[in-house]
């Protein structure tokens, strides 16, 4: 089940920051300050590029790009898909419907707010203490599938239209996630249908991220760093957007600027846990940029909360000792959103503890 409300977390007083930018152009609150170690350095995107996977070669089964994919998964972790068969003009819908709700009245958007432990609705998310450190970013978040992790009530009523491109949107980002698994799992030598019929009725949730510009980016984080508790996420950047986007490779923060019309897939958790760490999903943040705004729509894809996972037979044996316990996806996943984001850590929850044996 989706996390309740929790009456018993007290987050204080959370600036809005498009406000704050509206009202306070050069003010950055310090609870937006982050520490000297967490600060982010700010450099132009390097010139080695995240793998590219084109999704066309992969529907006609064209091995060299299962190849490519499985390489991918296996030394990024991260990736992006062009020929997505995603029509453009939907890609396009989505972030109208999105930049024209984040620039609402803030009492509009304020009607659909996200209560403290929960995940949906408008606001920031993550926030479990008065004295946390904010992430410079607006979001608004909503449950998708199945049915029952809808609040009816977080749906807008503004802008028109909202409600109805975003079920046009999932549907086909449902599609994407399923056929991405599917060869996902003929790169691993497993049955295509592998992850579909494991997985139940999937869950699916759409977040929705607003940076505005910062007159100190070099101070904030857009959003701090993270793996994300999904089997897959699917994150289309708007266009004309600046570099926000950063993952950790080889302990280095990389930039990463999406090819136009490309999705950004990483892998999350789940596939870390299930490949006993074949493939890992990766820390990544974004950060503020000081002139423009950014905008950006992240599909998050997992298996059913009723479904208990853990690693896939294929990957355990005596030089791959099994890493992670059975675990109840539901519980995970509570234990998720119920935790700042912290790095990797909320994957300590499904961490077999070895004992040091110096």
């Amino acid at each position: 089940m989706p996390p309740a409300p929790n009456s018993s977390v007290k987050v204080g007083h959370i600036d809005d920051v498009q406000e704050l930018r509206k009202t306070k152009p050069r003010t950055v609150p310090q609870r937006f300050v982050r520490d000297m170690t967490e600060r982010p350095t700010l450099l132009p995107p390097p010139d080695t590029h995240m793998p590219v996977i084109d999704f066309s070669k992969l529907t006609k089964g064209n091995k060299d790009e299962i190849f490519n994919l499985a390489t991918a998964c296996e030394e990024w972790g991260f990736f992006q898909v062009i020929n997505h068969e995603i029509d453009l003009n939907l890609l396009e819908g989505i972030e109208k419907m999105s930049r024209e709700f984040f620039m609402l009245p803030l009492e509009e958007k304020q009607k659909y707010p996200m209560a403290p432990g929960t995940v949906q609705g408008y606001g920031q998310a993550f926030v479990f203490s008065e004295d946390q450190k904010l992430d410079w970013c607006n979001m608004f978040a909503l449950g998708l599938q199945p049915h029952y992790v809808r609040n009816p009530n977080l749906w807008p009523k503004k802008p028109e239209r909202f409600s109805e491109t975003v079920e046009e949107y999932s549907v086909e980002i449902r599609k994407l996630c399923y056929n991405l698994l599917k060869h996902i799992a003929l790169g691993l030598d497993l049955k295509g249908d592998v992850f579909e019929k494991m997985f139940g009725v999937s869950v699916q949730a759409i977040r929705m991220n607003y940076y505005p510009p910062c007159s100190r980016p070099d101070l904030v984080l857009g959003l701090s760093p993270h793996s994300d508790g999904s089997a897959l996420t699917v994150l289309q950047q708007a266009k004309g957007s600046p570099v926000g986007l950063q993952i950790l490779k080889d302990n280095t923060w990389l930039p990463i600027q999406p090819i136009p019309n490309a999705l950004v897939i990483n892998i999350g958790d789940t596939i870390e846990v299930l490949t006993n760490g074949k493939y890992r999903s990766v820390e990544h943040r974004a950060v503020a940029n000081e002139e423009k705004d950014r905008l950006s729509i992240v599909t998050f894809f997992a298996p059913s909360y009723e479904v208990e996972l853990g690693p896939m037979p294929e990957f355990v044996d005596e030089n791959h000792p099994c890493k992670y316990r059975r675990y109840n996806h539901g519980e995970y996943s509570k234990h998720y959103v119920t935790n700042k984001l912290q790095g990797k850590k909320t994957l300590d929850f499904a961490k077999i503890q070895t004992k040091n044996t110096n």
